[in-house]
């Protein structure tokens, strides 16, 4: 007879968002006259130390109220659209991230897959991460060796078991943390999206190994924004709506709604409502901040975001610019209408500006939004915190750079 493994009750996380509103876009565009003008108007205000920053803190509840049980031997999808809470979840899960409130009860090891490295030390060899993995889940020396060479043939990476891990590629990487999570006899095992690294032939392994780990009698919990391995793999479904669980009876109802919500307007955002400041917004104001239908924020996909804005009068040097942070506040990446172009030229009147990024550069996390107007060194309009996005891992096969920092672009290489 199964047993529950884990219980969650009115689970809850909240992050606090801090923003400098001076900072935002880069030195001699955007970013250097915001800040500029922010000094300026700070100085002839008020006078403060130097070192002063005026800051606005924002609440954002990445989940809430997050209430289910697992039993022994589940095959459990969660499913839910960009920024509903999925890998929050997980994290809280796998003990990465401490809840706000709520209370988890987990029996039994807990091995978890959440981005390409999760576990791993870059220099020590493939062979010694496997014995560290083994250890951090509990299992003895012995334990570790019985299982050893079935990891290395699943894997594929026997050539490369005594180099640093930091020396693996992507494929190399995901196969091994892959083949370490599901040999080393958790009791419990949680895949995020990270096996889109891998190719077809390997995820189609994956899914089948996923399916032993079950089969046998453990529980697995698999995120993954493809339905037909949700389909193939699962039995039951869980599925979060921002943030919030929602009631479904089974995983084919769970991915009609995903597949619902999925075919609504991507991202549409009402920025004239959101304006906290006050002084901004009467020669330009930022109405609307949408996703164009055929793109996706998904990392490595082509990305357009598109704004609207209202000029009350002709401006011949508008500059636009929307930043991302992490949710500690980390800017990560800005793009503005005036790097390496001239600033835009705009009548009086509504107008839609449209920005396009072939790929988007941001790694899978959750990021924090903000957006602004500049004209001539002066800010026109600003809003903070507009939404908190979650960049998924998308399709592409550039995913998986050990999660090193915020962004990965293409650059051009010659050897000579």
């Amino acid at each position: 007879m199964s047993h529950t493994v884990i219980r969650v009750e009115n689970l809850a996380k909240k992050y606090v968002l801090g923003h400098q509103q001076q900072i935002l876009f880069n030195h001699k565009t955007f970013r250097g006259a915001m800040t500029d003008v922010a000094k300026s108007l700070a100085g002839v205000l008020k006078p403060r130390p130097q070192k002063e920053v005026e800051r606005s803190r924002d609440e954002f509840w990445a989940i809430k109220d997050v209430s289910f049980e697992i039993n022994q031997g589940d095959k459990v999808g969660i499913i839910g659209r960009n920024g509903a809470g999925k890998s929050t979840l997980l994290k809280i899960l796998s003990r990465i991230t401490e809840p706000t409130k709520g209370t988890i009860r987990i029996n039994g090891r807990v091995a978890s897959l959440l981005e390409v490295g999760t576990g791993f030390h870059p220099e020590l060899t493939g062979r010694e991460n496997v014995f560290l993995n083994g250890a951090i889940l509990g299992m003895s020396r012995a334990e570790i060796k019985r299982k050893f060479d079935e990891i290395v043939d699943f894997a594929e990476i026997e050539k490369f078991l005594d180099t640093p891990v930091k020396r693996y590629s992507s494929g190399m990487y995901v196969r091994l943390a892959f083949a370490v999570a599901a040999h080393l006899e958790p009791e419990i095992l949680i895949v995020d999206e990270v096996l889109a690294v891998g190719d077809a032939t390997f995820q189609k392994k994956c899914l089948g190994k996923m399916g032993e780990v079950a089969e046998g009698g453990r529980t697995v919990l698999f995120v993954s924004h493809n339905m037909q391995a949700i389909r193939r793999l699962c039995s039951q479904a869980i599925y979060l709506e921002k943030g919030v669980t929602k009631k479904v009876n089974s995983v084919e109802e769970a991915i009609q709604r995903y597949s619902a919500q999925s075919s609504l307007s991507a991202f549409d955002v009402d920025l004239d409502s959101m304006r906290r400041s006050d002084g901004f917004g009467d020669k330009a104001r930022l109405l609307r901040l949408q996703l164009a239908s055929d793109t996706s924020f998904s990392y490595g996909e082509p990305l357009e975001l598109i704004f609207t804005i209202h000029c009350f009068r002709e401006i011949s040097d508008l500059a636009l610019g929307i930043g991302f942070e992490t949710l500690d506040g980390n800017r990560v990446l800005t793009l503005d209408s005036d790097h390496d172009q001239p600033p835009l030229q705009l009548l009086e009147g509504i107008h839609e500006i449209h920005f396009h990024l072939e790929r988007n550069p941001l790694h899978p996390s959750i990021y924090s939004v903000g957006v602004g107007v500049l004209s001539n060194a002066y800010l026109l309009d600003y809003i903070s915190n507009v939404i908190t996005w979650e960049v998924s891992s998308g399709s592409t096969d550039l995913v998986g750079d050990r999660g090193y920092g915020g962004c990965r672009l293409p650059v051009k290489v010659l050897v000579r």
